[in-house]
């Protein structure tokens, strides 16, 4: 019920999960990103351990593809998951198990790796990849193009419903975390919208946890 990407930009060295379903607060339960490390999509009759999990053997010197195949060989029930993952040298791999729900496939390149179930169709991860990789700019900007490709491309069999972004950049929590948690309209538009929004801002709000007395106003009642 869910079709997402795990991506690196090498410029920047910054990690992102972007992801949407037609189940409710889909961000909140599958995606998963830590600095310098990698990031993590844990998908299909989720199991949100498998994600922080993928995450430590990264951080204790696997490469995405040693992760993802030690997950496959130790975790309960894998034949239900799916597990994308990108690591801090732009590896990827992919877990699809068996039982993963309605039409699933998945692509991946070097910096990004896309999978999806109950897909309209068998092109929309590999629309997505090309989404992020022909997309410039921001890594959140790449994140969103690369979400919207996969809706062009069909998205999911019937409407989704929720969509989050998750972006980490070298401080030790998220620097993005946008999410539309359920609506009838479209959740990739509405998180889009929040990021346009929100993206001139994400530096100040960064410095205003490192040392708020450099950090600008916006200008809200109060806020001079």
């Amino acid at each position: 019920m869910t079709f997402s990407l795990v991506a690196r930009c090498p410029d920047t060295g910054m990690f992102g999960v972007a992801i949407s379903s037609s189940s409710p607060a889909v961000a909140a339960r599958c995606a998963y990103v830590r600095a310098g490390v990698g990031a993590v999509s844990s998908q299909n009759v989720t199991d949100p351990t498998l994600g922080p999990r993928a995450l430590d053997l990264m951080q204790g010197g696997m490469s995405a593809e040693e992760a993802v195949a030690e997950i496959r060989e130790t975790a309960p029930f894998i034949e239900y998951r799916q597990v994308l993952a990108v690591d801090a040298r732009g590896g990827t791999a992919i877990h699809s198990g068996p039982n993963s729900l309605g039409l699933w496939t998945e692509a991946r390149a070097t910096d990004v790796a896309s999978g999806g179930n109950l897909l309209a169709n068998e092109g929309v991860p590999q629309a997505i990849v090309d989404g992020y990789l022909g997309a410039a700019g921001h890594i959140g900007d790449r994140l969103i193009a690369a979400l919207r490709a996969g809706l062009a491309a069909g998205g999911e069999a019937g409407p989704v419903h929720s969509a989050g972004m998750l972006i980490v950049d070298d401080v030790a929590w998220p620097v993005a975390d946008l999410r539309c948690d359920w609506t009838e309209d479209c959740p990739v538009e509405a998180v889009a919208t929040a990021w346009e929004v929100y993206k001139p801002q994400l530096r100040a709000y960064v410095q205003r946890a490192l040392d708020p007395r450099e950090a600008p106003s916006y200008g809200v009642p109060g806020d001079e």
